[in-house]
């Protein structure tokens, strides 16, 4: 089916990234995302009873971690937008924009790239190099998948262990380490530039002003909307440094 399409000294890369045939992958995949959505939140509503939890709450914090998905994916929508032309519409909507990191998904297809003598977007990458790329990206995301499939139960067990002898260290330790992370990348961002300094300093402040205008106002949403609205302020704050200082040019 995709014989025709496929050349391997051609360097017209779109013919083979936008096939039907990775079209109806990717369609295959936002399937398996939508049935899966549909069940954790069918499931969600009937335990909540067991949580003490009533479905108000239940729809309030669903729209809360909807609203929050929205800054985040911003810059995933930037990355994707600037990686189209090199993997196509359905490689980047499976690999980057549902289940990759972008960071890895380019070095991945750029080692990928090189054992082949080629460079991404350069005249040497053909349909075979794209191919060979894209199998190395997958395959990488599959062993994402797997290593989660086989630890998720490892430490499950783990986690009852720990609760049996401290409830309250189960209640620490994950917050702590999600902190620890985003942390982490923060401070290791704020390295690169006076700019990158600017953006974390504006994005804390701000979100700290909506968290205090909805505490004072007892407004829910400004909650909700916090993180949103300060990734796009943040994101202003960094243009217009960027731009004022020469760092677009």
């Amino acid at each position: 089916m995709i014989r025709p399409l496929f050349d391997p000294g051609s360097t017209d890369i779109a013919a083979l990234a936008q096939s039907p045939v990775l079209w109806a992958c990717a369609a295959g995949v936002f399937a398996v995302i939508v049935v899966q959505s549909v069940i954790y939140l069918r499931a969600i509503r009937a335990a909540a009873s067991a949580a003490d939890l009533t479905q108000a709450e239940i729809t309030r914090s669903v729209r809360t971690g909807a609203v929050a998905a929205i800054g985040p994916s911003l810059a995933v929508v930037l990355v994707a937008v600037s990686l189209l032309p090199l993997f196509g519409t359905p490689a980047v909507l499976t690999r980057i924009g549902l289940v990759g990191s972008a960071a890895y998904e380019v070095a991945a297809a750029g080692i990928a790239a090189g054992t082949q003598g080629a460079e991404l977007g350069g005249p040497s990458y053909t349909q075979k190099v794209f191919a060979i790329c894209f199998a190395a990206m997958t395959i990488g995301g599959l062993v994402w998948m797997i290593t989660t499939l086989v630890l998720t139960p490892v430490l499950a067990r783990g986690d009852v262990s720990l609760r049996r002898v401290n409830p309250a260290v189960m209640t620490i330790v994950p917050g702590a380490a999600l902190l620890g992370a985003f942390l982490t990348l923060t401070l290791q961002e704020t390295l690169k530039s006076s700019v990158h300094v600017v953006t974390l300093v504006v994005s804390a402040a701000v979100m700290a002003v909506c968290l205090f205008l909805a505490r004072r106002l007892d407004t829910p949403w400004l909650r909700e909307w916090g993180l949103g609205i300060s990734v796009v302020a943040s994101l202003a704050a960094a243009f217009a440094l960027a731009a004022g200082t020469g760092a677009l040019a």
